[in-house]
């Protein structure tokens, strides 16, 4: 059987591409800044106009530049999403941002689902699942309040689980779970007595909330959580370019924290 080499075509279309990514993530191709021009990168690489216009149309489809339209494409200012580690872990996500996370645990123990745990888990409403709510900081600033909850074949391997511990993901993943999916959603409220208390805010203080799941590569719901995360630090941003997006992103407000 005759084989058929892959396209000289496509192999400079995405090498062009790693290219142009590289000059835009180093900084050395600001926002702003235009992209080299056809004939340059034509003459660069040895390349037609064809490869050239692919690799640029790939950088257009991920937001990191303009659409043109008769005009060299500019680098766009456009802000990156968290990483997976952070979607998925509080102490990730605090660190990313530049601060030190910590940890107080309030109630680790069982008790019965409500329906929106239950819908989670795809199980009856009452059932046994493990939950544990703690207090998260960044540089020992309370920023937000955390409930995570766990059916009880992977949650009762937590329930020992001290501020000492390891991180529960870790702990997941120890245990063979490997989570390969994030679904979040999210809400505005006003902090009831309680979680204005446990945050050091007024209470009527605005939270932004975050309800989330995650499940395996095969489908299976593994954790549902929810955040309180004061509305004073918390930042969310996305970006658009036509033809694409960029997924929303969440920042801490340093400045708010260091004033708390």
């Amino acid at each position: 059987m005759l084989e058929i080499p892959q396209s000289r075509s496509r192999q400079q279309h995405v090498e062009i591409a790693e290219y142009l990514q590289g000059l835009i993530q180093s900084g050395e191709l600001a926002p702003g800044d235009q992209l080299p021009s056809e004939a340059e990168l034509c003459a660069q690489f040895g390349s037609s106009r064809g490869p050239v216009r692919q690799a640029v149309a790939t950088l257009r489809s991920e937001g990191l530049v303009s659409s043109g339209r008769g005009r060299r494409s500019t680098v766009l200012d456009t802000q990156t999403s968290n990483s997976f580690e952070a979607l998925l872990s509080a102490t990730t996500f605090i660190e990313e941002e530049g601060h030190t996370a910590g940890k107080q645990i309030l109630h680790v123990g069982q008790g019965a689902a409500s329906d929106t745990v239950a819908d989670a888990f795809g199980i009856e409403h009452g059932e046994e699942v493990v939950e544990i709510r703690s207090i998260r900081t960044a540089d020992d600033v309370p920023v937000m309040l955390e409930t995570l909850f766990f059916p009880i074949r992977i949650g009762e391997n937590l329930l020992n689980l001290t501020s000492e511990s390891k991180p529960v993901h870790q702990q997941l993943l120890d245990m063979g779970v490997e989570v390969d999916n994030v679904v979040r959603k999210a809400h505005i409220s006003q902090a009831d007595t309680d979680k204005a208390g446990l945050l050091h805010i007024s209470e009527g203080a605005p939270l932004f909330n975050i309800q989330l799941r995650a499940s395996t590569y095969q489908g299976e719901t593994v954790e549902y959580a929810e955040y309180s995360v004061r509305g004073d630090v918390i930042t969310l941003s996305q970006s658009h370019v036509r033809g694409g997006s960029v997924p929303v992103k969440l920042s801490l407000n340093s400045t708010h924290i260091k004033h708390s």
